[in-house]
């Protein structure tokens, strides 16, 4: 599946190809929550990194999230520098990879049939978990990976 991107203001659009677009993993970790803003967590989806086209590069800026531990982290997280849209995240561990956040994308996304929602240890205690029946829930990161939740569901595209 294709999809179109691009922040508020429109200074940087993207597309890029995924099998995973199912937008079910909500992620309640401090640096999500924190550069996202909404609803206290972010949903962050999968694609090809070879397939990411960027129009308005420059305006694009590079985040680096600081640890717990006072490191820091290898993880790009890339942002529109005029209007703070999150846009995606890139990480050299997994370089073939990139991570649009579903907040960013333009294109119409399915419905997933159920959510995982992690790093609910970070959670601030302000945020309501709202689960549905299938929904799982983590205190950190869960084994299964974006691609294992879309094929166990057999949701590949």
């Amino acid at each position: 599946m294709r999809l179109e991107g691009s922040c508020h203001c429109g200074a940087v659009r993207f597309r890029l190809n995924t099998r995973h677009p199912y937008p079910f993993n909500l992620c309640y970790c401090s640096i999500c929550r924190k550069t996202q803003g909404g609803g206290g967590y972010a949903i962050n989806l999968s694609g090809q990194k070879a397939s990411l086209e960027v129009e308005g590069e420059e305006a694009a800026a590079t985040y680096h999230a600081q640890l717990g531990d006072g490191q820091e982290s290898p993880a790009e997280r890339r942002f529109c520098s005029k209007c703070g849209s999150a846009l995606w995240l890139w990480d050299p561990r997994w370089p073939e990879l990139v991570h649009p956040f579903a907040s960013a994308i333009d294109s119409e996304l399915p419905v997933p049939p159920e959510r995982t929602h992690l790093m609910l240890g970070s959670k601030a205690s302000w945020v309501p978990v709202s689960t549905g029946p299938k929904d799982r829930r983590y205190e950190e990161y869960p084994e299964e990976s974006i691609a294992a939740w879309h094929q166990r569901l057999g949701l590949e595209r």
